[in-house]
């Protein structure tokens, strides 16, 4: 009489294996037809500027405008700024324009081989300078909001300082400032021991986009390589799932190059000599004081964040010359802070309220 090996699978469970892998199979056409219904940018929206490969984006809804006060959103210069409002109930950009505030969003475009100069300045005192400025001759103002997110954020704690009559109030979210701490794998890959910048970008140019992108991807490899295609595996014929995972691998693979000598000013300014947050850095001739920046901030910092861990968001509520500065620690992860259902219901209400109560109304 054969004997059961403990090791071997029974019977009942080789079935339910082959079940569960005919049910997968049989999700083959859900699959196919999820990824077809995929679209991101759930907002409508139209450009009312350009400049070079930048355009300026305005979300135009049925919703009444409420505030005078414009709110321009500003992204990094990797991947696309469409994470923001990516698809219905994961949209950052719909809860201001519910709100009713008049909703602007730079999308930088794709640097071509010839952007391969642009510079700090050039994204700080040119671009983000002429989209608020056309922001303040559209809507009748003296200054705007700005929601910066990541390297967009630091970008516009830079801008803010340089132009400080310009900016009402500022909203950093999930923005590098001060690098002082080592504890992030970034740091340690960027370490001016083992990283040549400079030899990197007299090579290519311009940072190019698979690289950065599989810089990310490595950061959290067990995560990306191992646990996202289990997991998809797991809820294929999930149709909820399938539609915020083609979503979010839309905007996730849609890596752009970085303009080389940002991406080497920003390295070694940043991330190797840390001259923001100690008061060392100039762009375009100009100190960039952070205690130039007096207006309302409130600062979003993810808890779990890879990317930005906290320490390198947390001083920069001290550094600022603002009475009216605000944190919130949030659960969450970098990206989390505009997907998550969990940061949707508890977090971006209290963003507007915060706004709100800053905000000029309309008929003032």
């Amino acid at each position: 009489m054969m004997t059961q090996m403990p090791w071997a699978p029974t019977a009942d469970a080789m079935l339910r294996q082959w079940q569960e892998v005919l049910t997968k199979t049989m999700a083959l056409p859900k699959v196919a037809q999820a990824i077809q219904r995929t679209r991101v940018g759930a907002t409508p929206a139209r450009p009312i500027y350009r400049e070079d490969s930048l355009r300026l984006l305005n979300y135009e809804t049925g919703a009444e405008k409420r505030f005078k006060t414009p709110t321009l959103f500003v992204f990094a210069l990797v991947n696309r700024p469409y994470i923001l409002d990516l698809r219905d109930g994961k949209s950052v950009v719909a809860h201001f324009v519910e709100r009713g505030f008049d909703v602007y969003n730079i999308d930088w475009g794709v640097p071509a081989d010839g952007d391969r100069h642009l510079s700090i300045e050039d994204y700080t005192l040119r671009y983000i300078d002429h989209a608020v400025d056309e922001l303040r001759k559209r809507c009748g103002c003296d200054k705007v909001n700005i929601l910066g997110y990541c390297m967009g954020g630091t970008l516009s704690s830079i801008y803010a300082a340089l132009r400080p009559e310009k900016v009402r109030n500022l909203i950093m979210l999930a923005a590098p400032v001060d690098w002082s701490s080592r504890d992030s794998l970034l740091s340690v890959w960027t370490d001016a021991r083992y990283f040549d910048i400079d030899r990197l970008i007299d090579v290519y140019g311009n940072a190019p986009a698979e690289w950065l992108q599989w810089s990310f991807q490595f950061l959290k490899p067990v995560q990306n390589l191992l646990e996202k295609p289990i997991n998809f595996y797991q809820n294929m014929d999930n149709e909820k799932y399938l539609e915020d995972f083609f979503a979010m691998e839309t905007w996730l693979n849609d890596n752009i190059p970085v303009a080389g000598e940002t991406f080497r000013q920003f390295v070694k300014y940043m991330f190797q000599q840390n001259r923001l947050i100690q008061g060392r850095l100039e762009v375009g001739g100009e100190r960039v004081d952070l205690r130039n920046i007096k207006c309302p901030i409130i600062n979003l910092i993810a808890e779990g964040d890879h990317l930005v861990p906290p320490a390198q968001s947390e001083p920069f509520n001290d550094a600022v010359g603002s009475s009216d500065r605000k944190t919130i620690k949030f659960p969450v992860g970098h990206i989390g802070m505009a997907v998550s259902s969990r940061a949707h219901r508890d977090l971006w209400p209290k963003a507007c309220d915060w706004l709100e109560e800053r905000s000029e109304p309309l008929g003032k």
